[in-house]
């Protein structure tokens, strides 16, 4: 399944949340723009977005360019408390 680079940056809007306490946490968008270079860094990784889970939840969705145990092994379960999916979706060209 191919998305668009544009679908893709789309994702990059930063901003942060106040918790009821008043205190700042990061939001989803801070969490991903915060590790989406070390993920980009890994090998295969062509694309770091957001997603929804089955159930509605916010997910960090890092794209591969194909199986690649070695890089899948390494992306770590979740960021932050935000869950991480992997999906192979091949390789992102601009149009």
């Amino acid at each position: 399944m191919k998305r668009s680079v544009a679908g893709v940056l789309a994702l990059l809007t930063l901003c942060w949340s106040a918790t009821d306490e008043g205190a700042m946490h990061q939001n989803i968008q801070n969490v991903k723009a915060e590790n989406e270079a070390r993920l980009f860094a890994l090998p295969g990784v062509v694309s770091v977005g957001i997603g929804l889970d089955p159930a509605g939840g916010e997910v960090i969705v890092v794209g591969l360019d194909r199986a690649r145990p070695a890089t899948q092994e390494s992306i770590p379960a979740e960021l932050d408390g935000y869950p991480v999916r992997v999906d192979i979706i091949g390789t992102v060209r601009p149009r």
